[in-house]
C-alpha cells in the first residue's frame, strides 16, 4: 500500500504541484476543448487561449506577493 500511496503522491505532485488552481483551470480547458470537438466548430482554439489566460492570472499572483 505505501507503494500506492507513493505512486499516487509523485502524480499530484507532478501534475498539481505548488497551484492548484492552474491544474484545475487546465483540467477545465481539456473539457472544454472536448465539449466544442463534438461539434462542427474546430476545437484547437479553446486550449491555447486556456493557457494564455491561465499563464497570465498566475503570473499576476505571483507579481502581487
Amino acid at each position: 500500500m505505501t507503494r500506492l500511496r507513493a505512486f499516487g503522491q509523485f502524480w499530484w505532485d507532478f501534475v498539481v504541484g505548488d497551484d492548484w488552481i492552474s491544474a484545475a483551470s487546465i483540467v477545465v480547458a481539456i473539457a472544454a476543448t472536448a465539449a466544442v470537438a463534438t461539434t462542427d466548430v474546430p476545437a484547437w482554439w479553446p486550449m491555447p487561449l486556456a493557457a494564455a489566460a491561465t499563464l497570465y492570472l498566475t503570473l499576476r499572483r505571483a507579481v502581487r506577493r
